[in-house]
């Protein structure tokens, strides 16, 4: 029989764990508590529980090249950077294409998931959903959670001394829907991610004044990069990470702290880091609204007063009107086990930042529940492809696992640490090196000295240019006959809506390349064992 497979969530994450089961052969049943797909991509304009809020202005944070799923790239015409609703409407053309509509139950919440009795033998589950009131069991082999984890939010009000005496508005940033809020006020916004950014900007516009107070700071980049081309189809290239990994840790930050200054220098705007790693802000417009005296960065906050805030190393009071605390969220999982999924401090220690490490057998995988330096669908697909790989590895009769499983076991209890992930911290491998980890477990990693011989072209552009998720399809389980075409054409569907006017004379539509000395380049990485 079939292994039957749970999916928890119809987000993201979700669709695309549907998606692969069904190319491995599994039977995936996916429960979504609302009535569409799309998690916190749908924009609704009323805040509903144990839901992704989002405000109508997002749009995202990586270009299209770089978030396609890797066998379904963006239609030509769509945006480069996509505004929340093409975005879902790419995620309804992804579910309709592999016929995932028929695999998700709407309006089903997931209640619980316990382990059965047997799980040491069996790894299989008891899963309770509840459906227009009436609560039904299931028997399933293996457990994908792809809820998210942006529903429940941090307000740690504790660390805030004075906040009960503060006389005016306050809320978490997951509250917020529209800047007509902030009319003529006076507004803090406490944080300084990509969120706290976004809603700082967009208060500024109607707002008597808008502070952003940070304890850390931020790097600030935008998604215009070098030449006018998006930042992570630069920054996210194969040669780049090579760089970036064999440089010694002091000159490989120096690197980046150059990089990240030559567009501004944070120091003069205060917004210098103080920590050493980089997981930036992205945001177009931050600087110029300093410059103009729309925002203003001060350090963190020591105390609120009745109407009024006071920060560190500053002695005077700024008077205030509203808090927006963007102080992110908490990793939870309500319908599981507290020792299923061990949460501490926003800390869940996860096998490869996927597997519970203590489980007798590896049926419950957690996806999604990172942050790299690019996009989140095609980490989140190479998840899922190696998840439904490993719950395949097991017969769904309940024998032994493979030795590949018995030995990550061992792994999970020796090394129970080594890939903790603290969602409000750096991604601790670089993404692509994560990509290709995940990719060579399951045949799927590219070959850039294969290719070399056989597609000198190819593989110049895998190395040298964006490092897409189609290179993840070029061979292996999986394969898809487009993605050659896909990698080569990739820049031509990046331009496609920008270029809308195109002077008689044009120039090529994608970065120039040196091609002889990118050859002797990609030879040398070559010889000294990329």
């Amino acid at each position: 029989a079939r292994m039957r497979v749970a999916v928890v969530g119809a987000g993201i994450s979700g669709l695309t764990s549907t998606k692969c089961c069904l190319d491995e052969g599994l039977e995936p049943t996916c429960f979504e508590q609302s009535k569409d797909i799309g998690g916190l991509w749908r924009y609704t304009e009323h805040i509903e529980a144990s839901r992704p809020s989002l405000y109508p202005s997002v749009v995202s944070n990586t270009s299209k090249e770089m978030s396609a799923f890797s066998d379904f790239p963006y239609p030509e015409d769509f945006p480069v950077f996509l505004p929340n609703a093409r975005l879902l409407e790419y995620l309804r053309r992804y579910t309709e294409h592999f016929g995932l509509q028929k695999h998700i139950k709407f309006g089903t919440t997931v209640v619980s998931i316990r382990k059965r009795r047997d799980f040491a033998t069996t790894g299989q589950w008891d899963v309770v959903t509840e459906a227009d009131g009436k609560q039904t069991s299931h028997v399933f082999d293996a457990v994908m959670v792809c809820s998210g984890n942006f529903h429940e939010p941090s307000l740690p009000l504790h660390s805030f001394p004075g906040i009960e005496k503060f006389q005016g508005q306050y809320f978490h940033s997951r509250q917020y829907k529209h800047a007509d809020v902030f009319q003529g006020k006076r507004v803090l916004v406490v944080g300084m991610g990509n969120s706290g950014v976004d809603i700082a900007v967009e208060a500024s516009r109607v707002a008597t004044k808008v502070t952003i107070c940070t304890r850390r700071g931020a790097w600030v980049i935008s998604r215009v990069f070098d030449h006018g081309y998006p930042w992570d189809m630069v920054f996210n290239t194969r040669l780049m990470s090579l760089i970036r990994n064999i440089l010694p840790g002091p000159l490989s930050r120096g690197l980046v702290n150059y990089r990240v200054n030559q567009w501004f220098k944070h120091e003069n705007y205060g917004l210098q880091p103080e920590e050493r790693y980089f997981l930036p802000v992205l945001n177009d417009d931050l600087p110029s609204y300093i410059l103009t005296g729309r925002i203003t960065i001060k350090p963190g906050v020591k105390e609120f007063k009745e109407n009024s805030v006071v920060f560190h190393n500053c002695p005077e009071e700024e008077p205030i009107d509203i808090v927006v605390f963007c102080t992110g969220y908490n990793v939870s999982f309500p319908f599981l086990e507290e020792t299923d999924v061990k949460v501490e401090n926003k800390h869940a220690s996860l096998y490869k930042y996927i597997f519970p490490t203590h489980l007798q057998r590896p049926t419950l995988a957690v996806l999604g529940l990172i942050k790299p330096l690019g996009a989140i669908m095609p980490v989140t697909e190479m998840q899922a492809r190696w998840v439904t790989r490993v719950f395949k590895g097991r017969r769904a009769n309940g024998s032994s696992p493979p030795c590949f499983f018995f030995f990550s076991h061992l792994f999970f209890l020796s090394h129970p640490l080594r890939f903790g992930l603290s969602y409000d911290e750096v991604l601790k491998v670089d993404c692509l090196v994560y990509m290709d980890m995940l990719a060579s477990f399951i045949g799927a990693k590219p070959s850039v000295p294969g290719l070399l011989c056989t597609d000198p072209c190819l593989a110049l552009s895998i190395f040298f240019g964006p490092c897409s998720p189609y290179q993840y399809r070029l061979g292996g389980p999986g394969r898809w006959e487009g993605a050659r075409q896909a990698i080569l054409t990739q820049w031509d569907r990046t331009l496609k809506p920008t270029r809308t006017r195109v002077p008689a004379r044009s120039s090529s539509s994608c970065p120039s390349l040196l091609t002889v000395v990118g050859f002797f380049l990609l030879l040398a990485a070559v010889v000294f064992g990329f």
